[in-house]
Order: structure tokens, then sequence, then C-alpha cells
């Protein structure tokens, strides 16, 4: 089984309509002038954003700041009301959605209550390769099963593989759902809240691993949802703070992450610090 600190030298073997199409050859996102919106209320709006083939970004702001609809635009499995979104060179709404998703590996707790509770974790992870929760008559080959007991064994829950998914603790379900989105060999990794609910050695032994992944040259460009600054994996490069639908700042994390910026993402006069690569946040 792999320790917390360490991973397997690898484990991933427009603006307006007629206009020029921005150059997307070296990111994986892009999001120009875009707004969500919901009847009368606005999820987001005006967020103008960028992520690159080998960025890492953490995406940081409270309850309601919008940071999971973002996340499902990146996802293409939600639409913008307004402005353009482009992932992986494709812009939405001009494109096969579910040709997409099979290039993008996501882990959501949204995706998790749909896993049914007598899945086998080894088919939690191995049926991501048709795109599909619940195993039915697909066929897998000994290099389906293998990859998928190597990711879960890189997870730290190899162990499980023949358990149901139904029974697992919170950071094991947390874990089986990584793997699962690590499956097709993704060219984008998308995390949301991966370490919520998780108890203090749970949710250290999760972030020294995807520390481990996110210092890896070979894994995918990544998006990681968070609340909380402590839940940042070191390797993690950038990072994008919202408040109630809007983009407060973006860029380098130790250039994002200061007090006045997250005092004004969650409405508090906060502290943050950063110390062995990781970081912490108090009231001041």
């Amino acid at each position: 089984m792999a320790s917390p600190g360490s991973f397997p030298e690898s484990i991933v073997t427009d603006p307006s309509s007629g206009g020029a199409e921005p150059d997307l050859t070296d990111l994986v996102v892009r999001m120009d002038g875009v707004a969500v919106r919901r009847g009368v209320t606005s999820l987001l709006a005006d967020v103008d954003w960028a992520v690159e083939l080998d960025e890492r970004w953490v995406v940081l702001g409270p309850n309601g700041a919008g940071k999971t609809t973002l996340l499902r635009l990146a996802a293409a499995e939600l639409h913008p009301s307004a402005g353009a979104v482009h992932v992986l060179g494709e812009r939405l709404g001009r494109v096969d959605v579910f040709e997409l998703r099979t290039r993008i590996g996501l882990s959501s707790a949204n995706l998790g209550l749909r896993v049914p509770g007598d899945e086998t974790v080894s088919d939690v992870v191995v049926s991501a390769g048709y795109g599909v929760l619940g195993r039915w008559r697909e066929r897998y080959d000994d290099t389906d099963t293998d990859r998928a007991r190597f990711l879960l064994g890189a997870l730290g829950v190899d162990h499980l593989a023949g358990r149901a998914f139904g029974t697992l603790s919170e950071g094991e379900r947390k874990r089986t759902l990584i793997a699962r989105a690590l499956m097709t060999d993704p060219e984008l990794l998308l995390l949301d809240e991966p370490a919520a609910g998780l108890d203090l050695g749970g949710r250290e032994d999760l972030v020294g691993r995807l520390s481990a992944l996110a210092l890896d040259a070979n894994a995918p460009a990544s998006v990681l949802v968070t609340h909380h600054v402590e839940e940042i994996p070191p390797g993690y490069t950038h990072g994008l703070l919202l408040r109630e639908g809007r983009v407060v700042a973006a860029g380098l994390l130790d250039d994002v992450l200061t007090d006045e910026n997250l005092s004004t993402t969650f409405g508090l006069p906060l502290a943050v610090q950063r110390r062995r690569g990781r970081y912490t946040a108090w009231l001041r």
C-alpha cells in the first residue's frame, strides 16, 4: 500500500459569435465573461479564468460562493447563461459533451450519492471506462482491472476492492471516487471538496496523497474545490477566490492567499500563514 507521502512514479501513463476563437494551445479550461443564472438568482457573474496544462488550482470560498457551479462548468455538466466556456479546446454549446466528459475525471459528493450501495469498490472504479455507475454487461480486460487495483492502492484503499460501496466510511468513499476519476487517464482532474467530512487523520492522509499526485509531472491539470485553506495540498500552484459568484482574486497561490483577499472572500478579518507548505487561517 502506498504511504501518504508517496505516490507511484506516474499514475497517468469565444467571446462573441462570429469572432475569432481564443488561442487555446496551452489551456485546459478558459472562461470569458461567464455568468450562470437561475431565474433572478445569479450563481456566477463576470468570471474570467484560465487553467493551463501544468497547473494545479484551488478554488476557495464560503458556502454559496459558486464554487461547485464553476466546477460543473469545467466538467461540462452545465452550460453558462452568458459568456464562453472552453474545456480541453472545445467550446461548450458547440461540442458533444458526452464525448468531452470522457476526457475529464470528476470526484464529487453528488457523484457518490448516485453510486449503487451494493456496487463493489473495484467495479465503481473500473466502470469509469464506460462512464457508467453500476456495472451491467460491460466487459473489462485484465488491464482495466489491474489499473483499478493500482489506483486504489495509490489512494490507500486497495484492501477494500471487494467491499460494497455502501458500507464504506466517508473517507473511504472519497478515495474510491478519486481513483475512479483517474481511471480513464483524464486530461483534466476535478475534485469537489475531497476532504470534506473527514476526521483529522483521514484529512491529513488524503492531503498527503493528493500532494504527491499534484507533484507528479505526468498527472493531469487539476482543480480542487474547498472551504478551508488547511485542506490545500502542497504542490497546488494557483488559487481562485470566489464570493457571491464573483472572482475576488486569481493567480499564483502565494499571491492570492493574503490576509486582505481572504478577509474579503469570507467577510471576516482573517489572517493567513504558510508553514512547511501548508496554510492556516484564523480570526484576527
